[in-house]
């Protein structure tokens, strides 16, 4: 008996990785039921089989190049799929563990459609080595590239020219050229159309002060904008706190602090509403206040950031949730049919931006 549950919880966590190409072993433990430890020893056992690759705090699905996952990896098709025969598409990705592993996953569906195959490889946030990462993907036989750098969602020009200087059909993710007239194509989500829509719902439950709280990622400028904007255009009051912590480590004693210190700011202003980037820095705001007597969505509605972990929170966060598997699924889409046109050059270019999704859950409530 304890055999079949060990076996259907690990074709259970093979079904949660299949569907986002990446998770956390915190997240896995959470949707499995199980503690860390368990998930750690499911991973270590089907990595020894080969059928997926660890990452440092999670996994991705096993990769087709040994050794290879952390840094340059074939990205295997869906079970169902043939072996490709078609171009091979080049990704670069700053992450495999939050965000990115369900963009991955619709670049993945849509190649294996098409008969292509994936070779990704895995950048960071320092941007150290963007452009051998590029040159290392253009070397590996690449046909087209699908480019999410790290950095801000403008893409410096020095990136832009080292990629045009490849001579490759690209396309960015998540990214725009910083130059807004660049012939560029483009998928990306609209984080401010995004922003927007969260201060619009908050303030159709009545509340006139939504305060902004962000972590110092590429996605807070944006969201400022949004968030400023929905105040404007609503007529809201602006003298709310907008804060961002410069990414501080998760649970550290600075991180608590600017917890604190955001929600010392709201209660002294008044203010009884937050749009929270990301889930986790939510996930930590709600704690916080739990051990200061407040709640939500009485004391403080939140809305979070990014949905990938925000429905299981103890009292379940309202989010806003970027498209990634359809951004990576449309992304894929242009660059092949470019690569398949007979005259590729002739393709018009094409730039995407696509509406993150606002889904209610119970941390807004009614006022």
């Amino acid at each position: 008996m304890t055999d079949m549950l060990v076996a259907q919880r690990r074709e259970q966590l093979l079904n949660e990785l299949q569907a986002s190409g990446g998770l956390k072993v915190i997240d896995l433990a959470a949707r499995l039921g199980v503690s860390r430890a368990t998930v750690r020893r499911d991973l270590l056992d089907l990595e020894n089989e080969g059928k997926l690759s660890r990452v440092r705090g999670g996994a991705m699905l096993a990769t087709t190049h040994d050794g290879a996952a952390q840094t340059q990896a074939a990205v295997p098709a869906p079970r169902s799929a043939v072996v490709p025969d078609g171009p091979t598409v080049g990704l670069i990705v700053p992450s495999a563990t939050y965000y990115y592993p369900r963009v991955v996953a619709g670049v993945q569906a849509v190649a294996a459609e098409r008969g292509a195959r994936v070779v990704i490889t895995l950048s960071d946030y320092s941007g150290d080595s963007d452009a051998q990462r590029i040159a290392e993907l253009a070397a590996s036989g690449a046909s087209g590239l699908l480019v999410a750098l790290p950095g801000g969602h403008d893409l410096p020009e020095k990136n832009l020219q080292d990629l045009e200087d490849l001579g490759l059909p690209f396309v960015l993710l998540e990214r725009q050229p910083h130059d807004p007239f660049a012939a560029c194509e483009f998928v990306a989500s609209d984080h401010r159309q995004g922003a927007f829509a969260a201060v619009r719902h908050l303030a159709g439950l009545g509340h006139h002060k939504v305060a902004l709280f962000t972590n110092g990622s590429p996605t807070a400028a944006l969201l400022r904008e949004g968030h400023g904007a929905a105040l404007d255009n609503l007529g809201l009051d602006a003298d709310v706190p907008v804060v961002d912590s410069g990414r501080p480590t998760l649970g550290s004693a600075e991180a608590t602090q600017c917890y604190d210190r955001f929600l010392g700011a709201c209660r002294e202003g008044g203010v009884r509403a937050a749009l929270v980037h990301s889930d986790h820095d939510a996930i930590e705001l709600l704690r916080r206040m739990r051990l200061q007597g407040l709640q939500a969505p009485k004391d403080l509605a939140l809305i979070a950031y990014d949905d990938e972990i925000a429905s299981l929170a103890d009292v379940p966060l309202t989010a806003v949730a970027p498209p990634k598997h359809t951004l990576g699924e449309y992304a894929a889409r242009l660059l092949l049919d470019r690569l398949a046109a007979p005259d590729p050059a002739a393709v018009p270019i094409r730039q995407m931006l696509l509406q993150p999704r606002l889904t209610i859950r119970s941390s807004c409530g009614t006022v």
